[in-house]
């Protein structure tokens, strides 16, 4: 791989090296295309005590990733209008490691601002049907989806859906007013796979009514997958994405008041992971996000264990890639279809294919060096995000990230950061650090 100003100018056999080049031999480690993380919640500005650009960066590039697309929640003021990207722009100058944007948020009563927010760069829209956890971040009905995607299909960008109904979710609840809530057998029974399916339901009908683009964020039930593979035989123009911890994890092993292991739509059982994993095999879903989602600690109350009053978000962007190839590798799965699904695929959700997520020319220098025969236990010491909150601490993992490099430039080696903060906002455009 030849790599000049940036970007990798050819990818060519050992005997073709041109003389007096500069090389690194990796020897026998694998290199990876710099991954993507199209689903990340990195909470600057306005939420920075829960994590912000500084720590989940740097996390990011621990974990192999060189390109991020910020989740417009969760963040003060949420990302929905052009002054709110501003906003975090500004927020983002000098701080970020690795390569990022942001989706533009559509809620209720912001139509008007899609247009805008298209002009100022957003790679598409992100949606709640439900209830997302924060009041500033407010839900969408059928009418007002109905609305709006006319007008994002006139951007031709993409809608992604949080795809859970809250009529479902709300019965459920109600009838286990009196259960445990430190069971997780009574949180995953609160948000059933009859919220996710009715939800998406709506989603692909919608799709079919308007033609707009839809992404389905972080599927986890496996009994949509039979709808989602129908919806494309018919050529809805519909993606799908799930996440390492509904690929990895199972609610048959979560212990009570293990509180760290609660995300919404939730962890289910080992046959639909099981499930999920034969939609990755068939293609039904198309990409693996991280849906990193920290908050402080207390915030996930952890003494107490009450799944009902716990934050919902798993953190995980740190160890995303041992996660994956972990599960990956016993099922006969290769390190090609794992760079597939984590960063040429994002990658092009995100509309920055044209530069990341592959190993070819013209593209930009961002690669991964992975260790795939690598056996360790995590620790704290491994997470490199704000809080040390993890569902993996403790797990044996295969796979390590050894170096991470941002457009030839070593961002992360071996538990260090030797390189500058030159991450910038991606946005088509040749590319100018934050700070700059």
């Amino acid at each position: 791989m030849l790599v000049e100003d940036g970007q990798i100018s050819d990818v060519v056999p050992q005997d073709q090296i041109p003389a007096a080049v500069p090389v690194t031999d990796f020897a026998d480690l694998a290199i990876l295309p710099g991954l993507v993380d199209s689903h990340i919640h990195i909470n600057e500005p306005g939420r920075t005590e829960w994590e912000g650009f500084r720590a989940a960066t740097r996390a990011a590039a621990a974990g192999g990733y060189t390109m991020l697309v910020d989740m417009p929640l969760n963040c003060v003021p949420p990302t929905t209008t052009a002054d709110a990207l501003q906003a975090k722009r500004k927020a983002a100058q000098g701080q970020s490691l690795v390569d990022w944007s942001a989706w533009g948020g559509l809620v209720s009563g912001n139509a008007h601002h899609i247009s805008a927010l298209a002009s100022a760069g957003v790679p598409g829209f992100k949606c709640f049907l439900i209830h997302p956890g924060i009041d500033e971040f407010t839900s969408v009905n059928e009418s007002e989806l109905r609305a709006a995607l006319p007008l994002i299909k006139e951007t031709g960008l993409p809608l992604l859906a949080h795809a859970e109904l809250a009529g479902p979710v709300d019965a459920a609840t109600r009838a286990l007013a009196n259960a445990d809530w430190r069971s997780y057998q009574t949180f995953l029974k609160s948000r059933p796979d009859e919220a996710e399916l009715a939800a998406i339901d709506l989603l692909l009908a919608l799709c079919q009514e308007t033609g707009c683009r839809i992404h389905i964020v972080h599927l986890s039930t496996a009994l949509a997958i039979g709808r989602l593979r129908e919806a494309r035989r018919r050529g809805l123009p519909v993606t799908v994405e799930t996440c390492p911890h509904y690929l990895h994890l199972a609610a048959e092993e979560i212990p009570s008041g293990a509180t760290q292991f609660k995300c919404a739509p939730p962890i289910r059982s080992r046959e639909n992971r099981e499930a999920l994993w034969q939609g990755l095999r068939d293609g039904v879903i198309d990409l693996i996000a991280t849906d990193h989602s920290p908050c402080p600690p207390e915030m996930k109350q952890m003494e107490g264990g009450d799944f009902r009053a716990a934050w919902g978000g798993i953190s995980g962007i740190s160890l995303a890639l041992p996660v994956m190839w972990t599960e990956a590798r016993h099922r006969g799965f290769t390190l090609t279809d794992v760079a597939r699904w984590m960063a040429e695929a994002p990658a092009r959700l995100a509309g920055c294919q044209e530069r990341k997520g592959r190993l070819a020319r013209s593209f930009d220098a961002d690669f991964v060096v992975f260790d795939p025969d690598a056996q360790w236990i995590v620790g704290e010491a491994q997470l490199f995000y704000r809080h040390p909150v993890s569902p993996y601490l403790g797990e044996r993992l295969n796979g390590k990230v050894l170096m991470t490099y941002l457009r030839g430039h070593c961002e992360f080696k071996e538990g260090a950061f030797p390189g500058q903060h030159c991450g910038g906002e991606y946005t088509g455009k040749p590319f100018a650090p934050d700070h700059n």
